[in-house]
């Protein structure tokens, strides 16, 4: 029997039953990193805190000497994109390309950017960024991951990457609820 003719009294019982089955499809919707994380608003306190420790860091303070003030929110911007929120550093800052093109020439070395990993983890327990199990080891495998490759790009002589968008990153294996 098709829809045309369906009996009308089925049909406040058939829109109930997809009404459940889409609330159920949604609340069992796997959020984003962006979205667990809490947004832009927790990306910003998280890059604020963390570059206020690189301005005063030993081991970084020089590699970020001439750093615009308006960096940490062009970071925070970036790692939206990259968890999952909106592409606006790909829209408003010339996206992958751009970024690597930021880390051309400087020669990251080893220890700077195990320090880099080390005060990002700080700064996350500072601005109170959730500490569950399953977003941390998704969010520091990509700052793990993110790092190697900034420091690979800034080493003397290094050609042009193949990648021109940017490197979208999820739960991995982690998803959250599941043990």
């Amino acid at each position: 029997m098709t829809d045309q003719h369906q009996d009308p009294a089925q049909a406040p019982a058939q829109d109930e039953a997809q009404d459940e089955a889409q609330d159920e499809a949604q609340q069992n919707q796997v959020p984003t990193l962006y979205e667990w994380i809490g947004g832009t608003e927790a990306l910003e306190r998280l890059t604020e805190a963390f570059y206020a420790r690189v301005r005063k860091d030993e081991v970084l303070a020089p590699l970020f000497a001439h750093m615009d003030d308006d960096h940490p929110q062009h970071v925070a911007t970036f790692l939206g994109e990259v968890l999952g929120g909106p592409t606006h550093y790909t829209e408003q800052h010339g996206g992958y390309p751009h970024m690597v093109s930021r880390h051309r020439g400087r020669a990251i070395k080893p220890e700077q950017r195990a320090r880099w990993v080390e005060l990002m983890l700080t700064a996350m327990d500072e601005v109170g960024l959730p500490e569950d199990a399953e977003f941390r080891s998704a969010f520091v495998g990509y700052i793990e991951f993110g790092s190697r490759r900034a420091m690979a790009n800034s080493q003397p002589d290094v050609g042009p990457t193949r990648r021109t968008t940017i490197k979208k990153w999820g739960w991995g294996e982690g998803v959250p609820g599941e043990e």
